[in-house]
């Protein structure tokens, strides 16, 4: 395309005529496939002179055109209408070629044509090529600048300006409140997983597409989403988002089991930080107490986190309270495990023989037993609230498969 907007003549033959019929064609093609009239340097004049001359486009015309096909790609001009647009313009100049260049014979029609097309796919060829190529290094760029936005994010980036800005091609206002879900497997999250299209599909479906982002990340899901849905779903709560993307995740595949776990929402970057800290945190309290529920929400956790933020006043707990249950045959742990079941069914004992698969008999045994050996009678009020502590606690640190921590290491 010359300087002054006109597309040139090819060789001598160029004059004011031929190029506004040129450029008008263009002008045409451009404002039927609605795609920009520069994406079509080169192109018309490389036909006409096919058209004419018979020749096949050159080696620099067709670097032209790939370029074009960057450009249209990183302009993000859909496919279809770069097409679209070459297309359209190869069919007008063909249509009005026969009044700007008359054709003696058939035959010479006939060649003609053939180069014509012979160039239109050669043309179109590399423009396509082009094009899913450049689309492809796009993709694979913007999920790199997103996983590194998750990580700094996870991690609490301190260059807030600097998280802001890069945050804000992806929609996401770091003002609002936002929280962390994560979701894990019970087997192993391989890469390219379907669950992350799967599970970003329907998180966009549900909250919109602003300000939410999926990723993996050690083995985990992650989902990163605002405090409030959007206009175009309905307000949940914390565990309600946890719930639906458990739901949706078991719909996904039948039979896998997931473990999903909620951070609560807060403002700002640091905020997506503790929000992730707190799931994680959910995540690894909920495997140490073999809690059955799929969906934990880090709120329902915080007086397991008080628990062990006081390691040194639990231990003690531990030692004094259930230390003694290590005297009985088979030592602590069937012990423990009735004591569980018993608190989690509200202290009745027939539904903890039940969830144990055992007579309530063996469970009334055990239970007495317990008061035998540590003095505290679980069917007390008062001393049930001691034993249930210290079973948790117990949990928490793994114990009694895991020695409790000693000295310095219960106080760090």
């Amino acid at each position: 395309m010359s300087e002054s907007g006109g597309l040139r003549w090819p060789g001598s033959a160029a004059n004011s005529a031929d190029e506004a019929w040129l450029t008008a064609i263009a002008e045409a093609a451009a404002g039927d496939s609605q795609a920009p009239l520069e994406l079509l340097v080169e192109y018309l004049t490389l036909l006409a002179d096919a058209a004419i001359s018979g020749r096949r486009p050159r080696e620099h015309e067709l670097a032209i055109v790939r370029e074009l096909g960057r450009r249209a790609a990183e302009q993000g001009i859909p496919a279809g209408r770069v097409v679209d647009l070459y297309l359209s313009a190869a069919w007008r100049m063909w249509r009005d070629l026969p009044d700007v260049v008359p054709y003696r014979d058939r035959d010479t029609v006939r060649a003609s044509a053939q180069a014509v097309l012979r160039a239109v796919g050669e043309v179109s060829a590399v423009l396509v090529d082009s094009y899913q190529i450049a689309t492809q290094h796009l993709i694979r760029q913007e999920e790199s600048l997103r996983r590194e936005l998750i990580d700094d994010l996870l991690r609490g980036d301190p260059d807030v300006a600097g998280i802001v800005e890069r945050a804000e091609p992806f929609g996401l206002d770091l003002g609002r409140p936002h929280q962390v879900v994560l979701a894990r497997p019970a087997d192993t999250l391989s890469e390219g997983d379907t669950s992350v299209s799967t599970l970003e599909a329907f998180i966009l479906d549900r909250f919109g597409d602003r300000e939410v982002l999926v990723a993996t990340k050690e083995g985990l899901l992650v989902v990163l989403i605002p405090a409030t849905a959007s206009s175009t779903a309905p307000r949940t709560t914390t565990q309600g988002v946890g719930t639906l993307i458990h739901d949706a995740l078991i719909r996904h595949r039948s039979g896998r089991e997931w473990r999903v776990t909620t951070g609560r929402p807060y403002p700002g970057s640091y905020g997506i930080a503790r929000s992730y800290e707190e799931a994680r945190e959910a995540l690894t309290l909920a495997d140490r107490l073999q809690l059955d529920a799929a969906v934990v929400d880090a709120e329902d956790m915080l007086v397991y986190r008080v628990l062990i933020r006081d390691q040194a006043a639990i231990v003690d707990l531990i030692q004094a309270v259930l230390g003694p249950l290590t005297q009985a045959r088979g030592g602590a742990e069937p012990l423990l495990q009735t004591l569980e079941a018993y608190f989690a069914t509200g202290e009745v004992a027939t539904e903890a023989a039940r969830r144990l698969n055992m007579s309530v008999r063996t469970v009334t045994y055990r239970l007495d037993k317990v008061k035998t050996l540590t003095g505290h009678d679980p069917g007390d009020p008062a001393q049930r609230f001691t034993l249930h502590i210290a079973v948790l606690g117990a949990r928490l640190l793994d114990w009694p498969a895991r020695d409790l921590p000693s000295g310095s290491e219960a106080h760090a």
